[in-house]
């Protein structure tokens, strides 16, 4: 009977945490998903401004969600691979024209000092105003070509996705 004891008391243990952790994952769920919706509109307002923004029920290769707004952008959120895998999330916004016009950096995990020069104004700005992926060579960053390749994909993915779905992404 002594022998069965030590694996009882483990199980019982096990069953006891587990259960435990259960209901804290329950509880911290929702405050968990708020501050992600949080983050996501701070960065909308910061970079596109007040509107009304619209979460489209699709899904296309490589983008997590489309944003569309009152003012005809698409707004892609896009994690890619920089220098840590999945190091880079962003959203890139497209005018009614198919141009770049505002990129925001949700989450960056990339290396201090050399990856995370990927948002900075001064480099973001060499995107804006693109139609095509078609990069020059400025928008690579020395010691942080991992990073910059990263950011290049997620431009790429965000203007292809928008060229070859518009009439779907904006309802026409």
């Amino acid at each position: 009977m002594k022998s069965f004891m030590p694996p009882l008391v483990l199980m019982i243990v096990c069953i006891v945490v587990s259960g435990l952790l259960a209901f804290a994952s329950d509880l911290t769920a929702p405050k968990i998903e708020q501050a992600q919706k949080d983050k996501l509109n701070k960065s909308l307002n910061e970079v596109f401004g007040e509107a009304d923004y619209n979460v489209l029920d699709s899904e296309y290769d490589g983008v997590t969600q489309v944003i569309t707004d009152d003012k005809g952008r698409a707004i892609f959120d896009i994690t890619v691979d920089g220098y840590s895998k999945g190091g880079i999330q962003a959203l890139i916004g497209i005018d009614s024209n198919g141009h770049v016009c505002g990129i925001s950096i949700v989450s960056i995990s990339e290396t201090a000092g050399l990856g995370t020069k990927v948002q900075d104004n001064k480099y973001i700005d060499k995107y804006i105003g693109l139609s095509e992926p078609e990069f020059s060579g400025d928008t690579i960053i020395t010691g942080a070509t991992y990073s910059s390749k990263g950011m290049q994909k997620a431009v790429t993915t965000a203007l292809e996705t928008y060229n070859n779905n518009k009439e779907a992404i904006l309802g026409e």
